[in-house]
């Protein structure tokens, strides 16, 4: 047996790292438990993206590349681009909207491509109407293909949620 300052403090520090295991098991267990006991599954909302209400496409687009991002889709024709930089993802759009606005697409990943399974436009507007939540505009309930709807946050800054594809099979 050692005995000795040395074999004290490697005891010492053994019970510390058992404690400090014990009481991360313990946060994390808990914490799962009252997860799934308080709260309902947070709803898919789907690919994000800031949607931009420019005033003048053309210099925003001169603007936004000479940061990094680069067109991806849209027509600049008609007022609309989506523009990327690495993880982000911007639209800019000019006379369509009075207000930058919080973008959702359901349905789809970053390159636009349709998502195998994913929460309907109508089961997120379903959850987030039981939340509480007031909608300035709702999909139709009895529909099954594209739809969108619109909230606003508590600083008035528009939400938009807006499912390009037919509903998932389940």
């Amino acid at each position: 047996m050692d005995f000795g300052p040395a074999a004290d403090a490697e005891r010492a520090e053994a019970e510390l790292m058992k404690r400090l295991f014990a009481t991360l098991l313990a946060c994390c267990f808990s914490g799962l438990l009252l997860g799934q006991a308080n709260e309902a599954p947070s709803p898919r909302l789907g690919n994000f993206s800031v949607s931009l209400a420019v005033k003048d496409i053309a210099r925003s687009r001169e603007f936004y590349e000479k940061l990094g991002f680069r067109v991806v889709g849209g027509n600049q024709a008609k007022n609309w681009l989506v523009l990327q930089s690495e993880g982000t993802t911007i639209g800019l759009f000019q006379g369509f909207f009075e207000k930058n606005s919080l973008t959702f697409n359901p349905g789809w990943d970053r390159d636009k491509k349709t998502l195998p399974a994913f929460d309907d436009v109508r089961d997120i507007q379903q959850t987030l109407k039981s939340r509480g939540l007031t909608l300035t505009k709702e999909a139709d309930a009895t529909t099954t293909g594209p739809a969108y709807l619109t909230l606003t946050d508590p600083d008035g800054n528009p939400v938009l949620i807006d499912q390009h594809v037919p509903k998932p099979a389940k």
